[in-house]
């Protein structure tokens, strides 16, 4: 089969010109995706240029520039020129057919292979070229896309692309290769728009001083911290602005005919001088440069040790501008050292101790009082003499030192013979392997008979292991501190107890203490000795108590009511005890520790014949009486400190002031001291309520509603004491007494009741037991009024016995009292007789 002539023509001359166009978007394409570093550069250099970067370099430097703009040129370049390929008219005709369906273009430069000698396939042929014929006459150039995002991720391009734009705007690219604005910056009409010089003074940054702008700067005197970085620009043309100076070092007075080209000037201020900026515009200014001093560090106080050994060093520092960083180093003190037993042989070499010192997280660091807290219980050195000094840096790092400081290491020290053994061999150890062997003879001789020496047998199975390793041929520096780490966790063992005998643990508390004041103890130690002195006599008392056969009220003491002592009277002889050794009087404090001693050792747990605590609840009345008694004594103290006048309290804490409604109250202190006192009643009251046994019946469950209306009572005038308000203060305070009395009332015949012994007439709120005020036995009598007059004798107002006579004569004169000021506090009665009420508390008032 012969192939078909071609048809006559070209058929791609239709499309000619998308062709042409579509080829240039292919060149467009591939020069920028070849070159698109090398016009980002341009870009870049052009907005420089024209916004004056030319006028800020001298011809040398112009020179330099623009052989390294070349480099970069051809650096960038030479890829591109590597990648660059023209495209062919294929490339373009394969291109521009992709953008039309069918591609008709491949279809009319294809010719028939098949069926050419058949008329009917030559005309089919002819058909389906024509048809592509007509769908090739809507061909378009297509858009170039050089996709460049992928070649370009930090997009500089259009970075460049926003330089050019800034430049076309603001800059001035048609003038930037003109002489003028190439040597001499902008003209006169860019000069008149500004100042002919800019100047700036930059402070240090830590000494936290804003910057200065000089032209907008008010006045000739100048005050600039010393290290004060300033800078001047001139503008106009070369030497157009006189500029001299004589702060920096050394002082640099450029002057037109020496150095014409200088156009800026920057240099430190390190002294006093001047600064003249001469031209139309200049300015004199007189440089008065503020020296920054050294830091400086001072040692209020020696070390002290804490409780829990650790060392508590005040210090205090200061700077003209602030302390950046500061550092304690301690260092051993062999001189003022008692050269004795295991310190007789020279130590081994050891390194300073030296500690960061600790810098307020916020506020100022200019002056500052802090303290470096450490623990340095189990260095060799704790509780020997050492020296230490303190350094401090500012931002200018210049240092400042508090000098050598003598004092003894503090450490965690051991009032335990036992303990304070192990810790003396284990600073030999520490102090020189050579006294290993001393070390080892002296803890063989405590191992020697130690049956009832230590606690358990396996801390002498452990202590005869530790004989071993120091005795060993090598005693290297790891096993060193290892026996070092178990003789100091044996010591705190020993020291700190783990006994399960109450009673011992008691003893060896109060020994621990006794040692402490005879060693002269500081007062962290002694309150923490005195704190475990407390609760192992709690956990003492706590014993007795359970095993006692009395599950309620137990009593301590002998059965002679003359021998007895309540768990009150106890905690009162531990405070008297640990104000002594507060006011410094150890011997007064040692002579009461030993006679509590003598009396814990007699105590036991016996039923009291005949007291409150015999009986149960007696200890829970016991309590809510005692409430009761201090909240009328805090109602008393807050009546007087309303009648107090004003003029009794200016100048002093307890004053008071007038509201803007003529009601008294208390300052600011006395008022928020009665507050803390009503909170803290308020929150015994709630923690004697938790405490209460459990009880039955209407008096019980009518107790408990009566003591939590002395809750809420007590907290009203809490809120009142608080804001001021001392008449609404002691409404609350008259009403948390009354509750406090009814519950007590109530509970006295529940607890009647629980012991089986009944109650006649109850009910009745206002009935009361005769004898015993804590509800112990004796005859009950009819309820009284205030005045002590019989009141529910039938229908009959009055009584024939005396006023404020009887056994309870004193509780009844505190109720009169309490009603007379609920009274006077009440601002709706008359003027006349709240001051009949007033005359009546002042003549018969507490003094």
């Amino acid at each position: 089969m012969t192939k078909p002539p071609p048809l006559p023509g070209d058929p791609l001359a239709p499309l000619a010109r998308p062709l042409l166009w579509t080829r240039a978007g292919l060149v467009l394409e591939r020069l920028a995706r070849a070159f698109w570093p090398v016009l980002t550069f341009l870009a870049f250099a052009f907005a420089a240029l024209s916004f004056g970067a030319l006028r800020y370099l001298t011809p040398d430097e112009l020179a330099i520039a623009t052989g390294a703009a070349i480099f970069v040129l051809i650096v960038l370049g030479a890829p591109g020129l590597r990648r660059f390929r023209w495209p062919s008219l294929d490339e373009a005709v394969a291109r521009l057919d992709a953008t039309l369906p069918g591609r008709p273009l491949a279809a009319l430069t294809d010719d028939l292979a098949l069926g050419a000698a058949d008329p009917a396939s030559r005309a089919l042929w002819a058909a389906h070229r024509g048809r592509m014929a007509a769908a090739a006459a809507a061909a378009r150039a297509p858009t170039p896309d050089p996709d460049l995002a992928p070649r370009d991720p930090f997009a500089l391009r259009l970075s460049a692309l926003t330089a050019v734009l800034m430049a076309l705007v603001f800059g001035n690219p048609v003038g930037m290769f003109s002489p003028e604005h190439r040597l001499g910056g902008p003209g006169a009409a860019v000069a008149a728009m500004g100042p002919t010089w800019e100047g700036w003074a930059e402070p240090p940054r830590y000494t936290g001083r804003p910057g200065l702008y000089l032209n907008g700067f008010e006045g000739d005197d100048l005050y600039l911290p010393e290290g004060t970085k300033l800078a001047f620009r001139f503008y106009g043309p070369p030497g157009s602005v006189p500029f001299s100076e004589t702060v920096s070092s050394p002082a640099a007075t450029p002057e037109r005919d020496e150095n014409p080209a200088v156009q800026s000037h920057d240099f430190i201020a390190e002294r006093s001088g001047v600064i003249d900026v001469g031209g139309p515009m200049g300015r004199l200014f007189q440089v008065i440069v503020l020296s920054d001093n050294a830091p400086e560090v001072e040692l209020p106080a020696i070390a002290e040790r804490r409780a829990d050994g650790k060392m508590a060093q005040p210090f205090h520092a200061f700077d003209d501008y602030g302390v950046v960083r500061g550092q304690a180093r301690i260092s051993l003190d062999l001189g003022a050292m008692d050269r004795r037993y295991g310190l007789a042989t020279d130590p081994e070499p050891r390194d300073d101790l030296v500690f960061d010192l600790p810098l307020p997280i916020s506020g100022s660091r200019a002056d500052f009082s802090e303290m470096l807290i450490e623990d340095v219980s189990e260095h060799p050195w704790a509780n020997l003499p050492v020296k230490l000094t303190l350094e401090v840096e500012d931002g200018r790092g210049q240092i400042g030192s508090s000098g050598e400081q003598a004092f003894e290491l503090p450490g965690r020290r051991f009032f335990d013979p036992r303990a304070a053994a192990l810790i003396e061999l284990r600073r030999d150890l520490l102090w020189s392997r050579e006294n290993a062997v001393r070390s080892a003879q002296v803890l063989r001789a405590v191992l020697n008979r130690s049956d009832d020496l230590f606690p358990a047998p396996e801390m002498v199975e452990i202590l005869q292991g530790v004989v071993e390793q120091i005795e060993a041929a090598s005693l290297t520096p790891e096993v060193r501190d290892a026996v070092a780490k178990l003789l100091w966790d044996m010591a705190e063992l020993l020291e700190d107890g783990g006994l399960a005998d109450a009673l011992a643990a008691m003893q060896q508390a109060q020994e621990r203490l006794s040692e402490a004041i005879r060693n002269g103890a500081s007062k962290d130690e002694i309150d923490k000795l005195m704190q475990e002195l407390k609760e192992a006599t709690d956990r003492y008392l706590q014993m007795l108590a359970e095993r006692s056969q009395q599950e309620e009220g137990p009593q301590f003491g002998q059965q002679q009511p003359s021998q007895q002592i309540t768990g009150d009277q106890i905690q009162q002889l531990m405070d008297e005890i640990q104000k002594l050794m507060e006011e410094g009087r150890m011997a007064e404090a040692q002579e009461l520790l030993d006679q509590l001693a003598r009396m814990m050792e007699n105590m036991r747990v016996t039923q009291g014949q005949g007291g409150a605590g015999d009986m149960p609840g007696g200890q829970t009345m016991q309590d809510l009486s005692e409430t009761l008694r201090e909240q009328q004594d805090l109602s008393d103290e807050a009546f007087r400190q309303m009648q107090r006048p004003p003029e009794a309290g200016q100048g002093g804490q307890g004053g008071q002031e007038m509201s803007p409604n003529g009601e008294a109250q208390p300052g600011d202190a006395a008022g928020e001291d009665l507050a803390a006192r009503q909170r803290a009643l308020r929150r015994e009251l709630e923690r004697q309520k938790g405490l209460m046994p459990r009880l039955g019946g209407d008096a019980a469950e009518a107790g408990r509603q009566a003591l939590d209306e002395a809750g809420r009572a007590m907290e009203e005038a809490e809120e009142a004491l608080r804001d001021g308000q001392l008449g609404r203060a002691l409404d609350g305070q008259a009403d948390a007494i009354e509750a406090l009395r009814e519950g007590l009332r109530r509970l006295g015949e529940a607890f009647a009741e629980e012991r089986g012994e009944g109650s006649r007439g109850e009910g009745n709120l206002g009935e009361q037991r005769g004898g015993d005020p804590m509800g112990g036995q004796g005859t009950r009598e009819l309820p009284r009024d205030p005045l002590g007059r019989a009141v529910g004798e039938g229908s009959r107002i009055g009584s024939d016995s005396n006023l404020l006579q009887g056994d309870d004569v004193y509780r009844r004169a505190r109720d009169l009292l309490d009603e007379i000021r609920r009274r006077t506090a009440e601002r709706q009665r008359p003027e006349a007789e709240r001051d009949y009420l007033r005359r009546l508390l002042d003549t018969f008032g507490p003094r």
